[in-house]
């Protein structure tokens, strides 16, 4: 069953609110493409109420900056446990909005929590830094994706934090998003999604009040399989890379290079695995694999899909819409792909992995590297030596050195790097 909606307005100075111009917008489930609620569309008039709240809010002698580092701690901690109490709420919700794997919202749910925890444990710690007060926010959900934001913005309520600590304004980035970057008031920008608007946000930070700006943006990121990799493990692990969440996450292992002695079988294996995943919705708990989050997505994924072919690269298996209703790609696999196609280069976002071979490790390190993105790496190898070789030399922000020693899987992170690109 449909988890009741329960959150449709503005969340504003601990408040609902309709917006100010009293429009709505439709939010679907990817399961069908059927519209689950209409929410408040906010824009200028509603991101300025919403930031006059929060300046509010941080002021010198207002509630929270008057409240001591253990008393915000035990807010969070009480946030923590009412997440906890509606955890499967906060799944069915997630999954039904946002077309994730319901066992998938369930890991994310419980890490969330855990997150919290682990920050209220530090408010009250004194480590040597002298660091500003608790922020106060303003949050603009995703437009395909409100729900959850809102949800999550009643349980800070219930947990006591004052008003205007945490608001929530629902909206498109032309309207909602650009009054937000563009506000005098707002001091800094945290913002994740597509490398185009990330570089339209920076560039607004700097015409208002040179805003600080942290921006999670795109990835292509490269996996490389060595000749002496477990396939057992690797096969699977490279595809939950690059299918898990149908491939909608910026880590995602889209480009995948294995080295030329096992790239024949390791194909072969890739397409029989790919073959097999359980195609469905999303909220039962036997699917594997669901759709994309809404249409616009889906129709650029596939746009992806008819670029590879169109390049040269082998089209293995998938590469279709799955039905004709809600958003679903089948898992699809090429093969012969090469450096300069755009399957390669280009984020595509969805459930496409693209194998590419190659010979040694140091010809493979300038290739995984030739890229603008920077966000993670990976190796499976059961020499500890090239893993860490690769983590030493990949240019990516997490770089994983995966040794395979039989009989045990040891997955260790052998280094941590700053990224040189986003």
């Amino acid at each position: 069953m449909a988890p009741e909606i329960k959150y449709t307005k503005l969340f504003i100075n601990n408040e609902w609110v309709d917006a100010k111009s009293g429009k709505t917008f439709a939010t679907y489930t990817p399961h069908d493409g059927s519209v689950i609620a209409h929410v408040a569309e906010g824009d200028k008039a509603d991101i300025d109420l919403a930031v006059s709240a929060a300046k509010a809010a941080f002021h010198r002698n207002s509630e929270w900056r008057l409240l001591d580092a253990s008393a915000r701690g035990r807010l969070l901690n009480k946030f923590a446990d009412l997440v906890e109490r509606d955890a499967q709420y906060l799944v069915e919700l997630e999954s039904y909005n946002n077309g994730m794997l319901l066992n998938l919202a369930v890991h994310f749910i419980q890490n969330s929590s855990r997150s919290i925890r682990y920050y209220a444990s530090l408010a009250d710690k004194i480590q040597g830094d002298t660091i500003p007060a608790g922020c106060t926010v303003v949050v603009k959900p995703a437009e395909q994706t409100p729900l959850t934001a809102l949800a999550l913005a009643a349980l800070f309520k219930e947990a006591g934090f004052p008003p205007g600590v945490v608001n929530v304004v629902n909206g498109f980035g032309p309207g909602a998003g650009t009054s937000l970057t563009h506000h005098p008031d707002v001091a800094k920008i945290s913002f994740t999604g597509s490398a185009e608007v990330g570089k339209l946000i920076q560039q607004a930070a700097g015409k208002v009040n040179l805003k600080r700006v942290t921006l999670e943006l795109g990835g292509k990121s490269p996996l490389v399989i060595m000749n002496d990799a477990d396939l057992n493990v690797a096969v699977p692990c490279a595809a939950n890379g690059v299918f898990g969440h149908q491939g909608q996450i910026c880590i995602a292992a889209s480009r995948l290079f294995v080295q030329s002695g096992i790239y024949d079988e390791f194909v072969k294996r890739a397409v029989e695995f790919a073959k097999n995943i359980k195609i469905g919705n999303p909220t039962e708990p036997t699917t594997q694999h669901g759709p994309q989050v809404d249409g616009e997505m889906m129709e650029k994924v596939l746009g992806y899909i008819e670029k590879g072919k169109r390049e040269g690269a082998k089209l293995l298996t998938g590469g279709k819409r799955v039905g004709t209703k809600g958003f679903y790609i089948e898992p699809t696999v090429f093969a012969g792909v090469t450096d300069e196609m755009t399957i390669a280069k280009e984020e595509i976002f969805g459930p496409v992995q693209s194998i590419l071979k190659f010979d040694t490790l140091e010809e493979v390190l300038d290739r995984a590297n030739n890229t603008n993105y920077g966000l993670a790496a990976g190796i499976f190898t059961k020499d500890i030596n090239n893993a860490l070789q690769f983590a030493k030399h990949a240019e990516a922000g997490n770089v994983c050195g995966i040794a395979c020693v039989e009989p045990y899987l040891e997955v260790k992170t052998v280094a941590i790097t700053l990224p040189k690109k986003f």
